[in-house]
């Protein structure tokens, strides 16, 4: 597979919708980056707020929100060692799975994509889970198969992290009606700099009309300590 520059990967589209980039940077530091994109009104009036060590979407002006059961959700969650990172409700399930003894996977077994028809919007999820001063980091999504009631499930584990070195999953390819899912596996990605360096990187790559909410996390496996950064569209 071709590694792609971070800016090259984030710019190929102008509406990838929700991404999730796990990796290491130069440094062998933990990356974790979670972004929202959106078209309509009720999908622009978000914004990302942390919550504990975790972070939940919110209403940027509760007055205008449509419709909250696919927009407002908990992004980000802790669970000892491991963080959860997903575009949906899924997060909790997978909280909720792993304090029952359960797994990424068997809890991912019972969810599908999103309701919302005629995109069916996969769900894309990841986790990174550090042990022995260092990590592992797996990805996954929840795709359609052109039909209400079939879901296909993939799933990709990358046990040996690469310094400088990230995967990058999103839910479209790119704009269309309906839009068309991300197809194939993780795009592999160039990690480098410091989060505010990665932050800013990030972020100014993504289509400035379209991008909402940017969440970044710098996690050192041997300090067992991170560093996040969070930006909004709307302030």
């Amino acid at each position: 597979m071709d590694t792609l520059l971070l800016k090259e990967a984030l710019s190929a589209s102008a509406y990838p919708g929700r991404g999730i980039i796990l990796g290491a940077n130069e440094n062998g530091r933990a990356v974790i980056a979670y972004f929202i994109m959106g078209r309509s009104a009720n999908s622009r009036n978000r914004i990302f707020m942390p919550q504990g060590d975790g972070l939940r979407t919110e209403a940027f002006d509760p007055a205008k929100v449509v419709d909250p059961s696919l927009i407002i959700y908990n992004p980000v969650r802790m669970l000892a060692d491991s963080t959860i990172v997903t575009n949906g409700d899924q997060t909790d399930t997978i909280f909720d799975h792993m304090v029952s003894g359960g797994s990424f996977e068997t809890a991912l077994a019972t969810r599908s994509f999103e309701p919302d028809a005629p995109n069916y919007t996969p769900r894309i999820s990841g986790i990174v889970t550090l042990k022995d001063k260092s990590f592992s980091y797996k990805l996954s999504i929840l795709k359609s198969l052109g039909m209400p009631s079939g879901c296909a499930r993939f799933f990709f584990d990358y046990d040996t992290p690469v310094n400088g070195i990230g995967h990058f999953i999103h839910t479209y390819r790119g704009d269309g009606s309906p839009l068309p899912s991300f197809e194939g596996e993780p795009e592999r990605v160039v990690l480098s700099g410091d989060i505010d360096r990665l932050t800013g990187d990030i972020w100014d790559a993504l289509d400035h009309d379209n991008r909402i909410s940017l969440f970044v996390r710098l996690i050192d496996p041997a300090a067992k300590s991170f560093t996040t950064r969070i930006i909004n569209r709307n302030k």
